[in-house]
């Protein structure tokens, strides 16, 4: 007899759900949100607070700076070798597994000698924290199809708080509690507590493809080759993601520019501003799960929006003193409010094309969007520094605009009627 908890398995290799699946609790989908925001934190915390490390460790800001470049692609690394993994594994165990890993790596942190030790655990945490990007998809998979988009929704927002707060919480925490050690032993207390309450929570489901991994690797390419409609949507979270990162990325400069002469603190709060267009999520999550013939004209709506939105962003440069700074707050909310719509529009999208894939399908898009957001944060620096504050948000807008021609180009494949993708063989 097999056990309980496995799965059984059907001609394609694929397992199905048990009967009588519990699903999604409200409770579970709110501490799944929480965990996504406590752990997508890991990598930003030490942007705030590279002066206070450079010179706690005596190094140079420029050999500080470089915790957050080794960051980024410890997570790269994570999303390409490690999120896939989520298809083939037991869910439960691996994602507790890696909460708990990031616990240990963020503790090994707030004791490193130096900065050698320091970007060594760093990265290793931030391998680990690509459990956001399976979290999600295993949501998807558990959630009933009236309530996904919902589900995501939430997760979602969870998501992009924990990324806007978490210069917030770090600034706030090493000003007034002892300092940048102090952030990461908390960051590691964090993981350590939301490790135990998912093991406690999750269902143990076996695994949902029975291949290897290195077939599954092979799959990723295959999915992207098989579905136009992936790669597309991959595409327009690249520009969304792009556009968000070339603002938050600059507005920091602007900021503490001689205009506005913003503190580090006041900065960091600032990023409370996009936490409120992040809760856009759950009411956007909500109407598609009612009306999912919208997701096409919904998201040719939020690109379109978020490229006006710059106009109100661009007058926070114009020296009108407390107006200039009014524009900035309510182009930012739409900003944040148009990138969350057009993101959880995406995943609605792609995890109804090959549901017992979806690791995959978060491989290629979640690799797709970071690589987008990549270059926006590189190409608004650039911009900044040559053209000022209207340069670097002319190229911000830029983005969504490249997103609205993916998004014309993805139509042939969304609208009913459509040719239907070759789906991917599982093995």
């Amino acid at each position: 007899m097999s056990e309980p908890d496995v799965c059984p398995v059907d001609a394609r290799g694929k397992r199905e759900q048990p009967a009588g699946a519990p699903g999604l609790s409200p409770g579970l989908v709110r501490l799944m949100a929480v965990t996504c925001a406590v752990t997508v934190a890991n990598l930003y915390y030490a942007q705030p607070l590279l002066h206070s490390i450079g010179t706690d460790l005596g190094v140079s800001q420029g050999s500080a700076s470089l915790l957050v470049t080794v960051g980024q692609l410890g997570y790269a690394a994570g999303l390409l070798f490690i999120v896939p993994a989520g298809d083939i594994a037991r869910r439960r165990p691996l994602l507790t597994g890696l909460l708990a890993f990031c616990a240990v790596t963020l503790a090994g942190a707030a004791l490193a000698p130096n900065l050698a030790a320091l970007a060594a655990a760093v990265t290793l945490c931030c391998v680990a924290s690509v459990v956001v990007q399976m979290l999600v998809p295993y949501a998807a998979t558990l959630a009933g199809d009236n309530e996904r988009s919902r589900v995501i929704g939430t997760l979602m927002g969870g998501l992009l708080i924990g990324i806007l707060l978490s210069r917030t919480f770090a600034g706030v925490v090493a000003a007034g509690f002892g300092g940048w050690r102090t952030v990461y032993a908390v960051g590691a207390v964090f993981m350590a507590v939301t490790a135990v309450m998912l093991r406690r929570a999750l269902p143990d489901h076996g695994r949902q493809l029975e291949i290897t991994y290195r077939q599954q690797l092979r799959g990723v390419l295959e999915v992207a080759r098989a579905e136009p409609a992936l790669r597309w949507r991959s595409l327009m979270a690249a520009c969304g993601f792009g556009s968000f990162a070339c603002f938050w990325t600059t507005v920091t400069f602007l900021l503490a520019g001689p205009q506005y002469d913003f503190s580090q603190l006041d900065i960091g709060l600032f990023a409370l501003v996009g936490a409120a267009g992040a809760t856009t999520a759950l009411a956007g999550g909500r109407v598609l799960d009612r009306r999912p013939e919208l997701r096409w004209p919904v998201t040719g709506a939020a690109l379109a929006l978020l490229a006006v939105s710059y106009a109100a962003i661009g007058l926070g440069g114009a020296h009108l003193g407390g107006a200039g700074l009014a524009a900035l707050v309510v182009g930012a909310l739409l900003m944040d409010a148009c990138v969350q719509a057009a993101h959880v529009t995406n995943q609605s999208v792609i995890y109804d094309l090959l549901p017992q894939a979806r690791s995959r399908i978060t491989t290629v898009y979640i690799t797709t969007m970071f690589a987008g957001g990549a270059v926006g944060s590189a190409a608004g620096a650039q911009a900044y520094d040559r053209w000022g504050w209207t340069g670097s948000t002319l190229v911000a807008a830029a983005f969504p605009v490249l997103g609205l021609l993916c998004w014309l180009a993805s139509r042939r494949h969304e609208l009913p009627g459509r040719e239907q993708p070759v789906t991917a063989r599982a093995g």
